[in-house]
């Protein structure tokens, strides 16, 4: 089972696995997803919504039947969270975790905070995460919602493996800080730093502090 991540950064791995799948190279038949987050208010058939960025660059281009995110139009949010937690310890827990950087620290939509949430959860987004994810919505912050459902950072550690991608000098000082940091709520990627197979990728420019 894997776990999946939106955003820029994996773009490029969801573009090169639809070429292995064209080629005959990859089969995702046997596969189950389940992605990190999803916007409040957005119904799956919004192209903004993490669904359908996900149609977009994957899940209509490879046999993926078994496909999971959060549905950020439920009429209760929070048996939302409850319903998907239960849906992956069904699934069998995941067995690989993709996950990007946010340049506050931030994995899923779990933000820096005092303390963060264990499990899946409503989160209020804050204005740099809104600004990252502006280019989804005509490059206009504002029009960003203000909460996301996200798994929550024990769903994430709980992932058999963990593969971090991160890219571009805008990541650098995240990077240095997730590493050699210490591990504190405010960066929280650097929890993985407590994971037993966590695996970070990086390129040149968001490892150039390291």
């Amino acid at each position: 089972m894997l776990g999946l991540p939106t955003g820029r950064t994996p773009i490029p791995l969801y573009d090169a696995l639809a070429r292995l799948h064209a080629a005959g190279r990859v089969d995702f038949a046997r596969a189950t997803t389940f992605n990190l987050d999803e916007f409040v208010g957005l119904a799956a058939t919004d192209p903004r919504s993490y669904h359908a960025f996900m149609r977009r660059h994957l899940f209509a281009r490879v046999n993926l039947a078994r496909t999971h995110v959060l549905n950020g139009t439920a009429a209760d949010l929070d048996r939302e969270c409850e319903r998907y937690e239960r849906a992956i310890v069904r699934s069998g827990g995941i067995d690989v975790q993709v996950l990007g950087l946010g340049a506050n620290g931030h994995i899923g939509f779990n933000e820096p905070a005092p303390a963060l949430h264990a499990r899946t959860h409503r989160t209020r987004l804050r204005p740099a995460t809104r600004r990252a994810n502006a280019y989804l919505f005509g490059g206009r912050a504002r029009a960003v919602p203000t909460h996301a459902l996200s798994m929550g950072m024990a769903t994430i550690l709980h992932a058999r493996r963990v593969v971090l991608m991160a890219t571009g000098s805008a990541k650098a000082r995240c990077v240095d800080r997730m590493i050699n940091g210490p591990v504190t709520p405010m960066v929280p990627a650097s929890f993985l730093q407590l994971h037993r197979h966590a695996e970070v990728w990086l390129d040149r420019a968001a490892a150039a502090r390291l």
